[in-house]
């Protein structure tokens, strides 16, 4: 990027609309703004990542079906708020292993083709990459299903988990950290001018949980939370020692996981009360996270 569309780039525009600057109000952020790019000169943006980037059974749909991306999800909300240029390749199921490699997409089980390596979306011109990855790689959704428990006197699934221990989820975590920071160098020989910001996850249940609004035993739900978190910890790591910024996404999620009321949550828990995939933001949430994105592009 040169000198003066850097300047430009990195600049934002004021009085926003009412109704953003209001909806950013409620989650405690400040307006993201816009970056004052010409029309004929707009930001190239690619979003890069897995379902908790897509949004999936969001309305409405764009893209492979199987990879459920949804037009409301961050990087559609992100790229209107800033009057990017949006290429969004994100996909259900993606691995870090998918930024180089196809990924195999599947519907009910009914083969669906094949998604191109996302990194296929990436220019030498890309300004912006947004990136969230590794909750596949660790297999987070999987286990959070297996944890499902309606018998509250039941063994917690934690102690198979960490049966003779050893934490299984948190090896697997600790193994991805050298693969995201493997796809970090990727994007910089890729698009070396690119801002890289790489999101965490967010606040899927409280602490104790919320046992049986969400059938999770509280020690379950704190278990699987803490491992979120360690997630958390490796990416904004590996961001920091790969030349990317880490978005906290969980902090401001407090009082919007999915034991809260479907007006204030942001994910969905195992029956959704909104059009979403279980155990995944929804459509407010997507928003809240294109907000705070966008916050940390202003203040920066």
């Amino acid at each position: 990027m040169n000198s003066s569309r850097n300047k430009t780039f990195c600049r934002t525009v004021r009085g926003m609309g009412t109704a953003v600057a209001l909806a950013s109000l409620a989650v405690g952020t400040t307006a993201s703004g816009a970056w004052a790019v010409g029309a004929d000169d707009p930001v190239q943006y690619v979003a890069l990542g897995d379902s908790m980037a897509s949004g999936p059974l969001i309305p409405g749909i764009t893209g492979p079906l199987a990879c459920g991306r949804s037009t409301h999800n961050y990087a559609h909300e992100l790229a209107a708020s800033i009057g990017a240029s949006l290429r969004d390749v994100t996909c259900s199921g993606a691995q870090s292993k998918h930024m180089t490699e196809k990924q195999s997409l599947s519907l009910l089980d009914v083969p669906m083709g094949s998604a191109a390596p996302q990194f296929d979306a990436l220019r030498t011109d890309t300004d912006l990459v947004t990136l969230t990855i590794g909750g596949n790689d660790a297999g987070l959704v999987g286990i959070a299903q297996d944890c499902m428990q309606l018998d509250p006197t039941a063994t917690p699934c934690k102690d198979k988990l960490t049966e003779g221990g050893v934490d299984q989820v948190a090896q697997r975590i600790d193994a991805f950290a050298p693969r995201l920071g493997a796809v970090l160098d990727g994007i910089h020989q890729r698009s070396p001018q690119a801002r890289i910001l790489v999101t965490g996850y967010g606040l899927y249940i409280k602490p104790g949980g919320c046992w049986p609004l969400q059938p999770v035993l509280p020690v379950d739900a704190d278990f699987l939370q803490g491992s979120v978190n360690r997630m958390n910890a490796v990416i904004a790591e590996q961001s920091a020692a790969h030349g990317a910024e880490y978005i906290d996404v969980a902090t401001p999620s407090k009082g919007h996981d999915a034991c809260q009321a479907p007006s204030d949550k942001w994910v969905e828990g195992y029956v959704p009360t909104a059009s979403a995939a279980p155990l995944h933001p929804n459509r407010q949430g997507e928003a809240a996270y294109a907000r705070i994105i966008g916050a940390h592009l202003q203040g920066s």
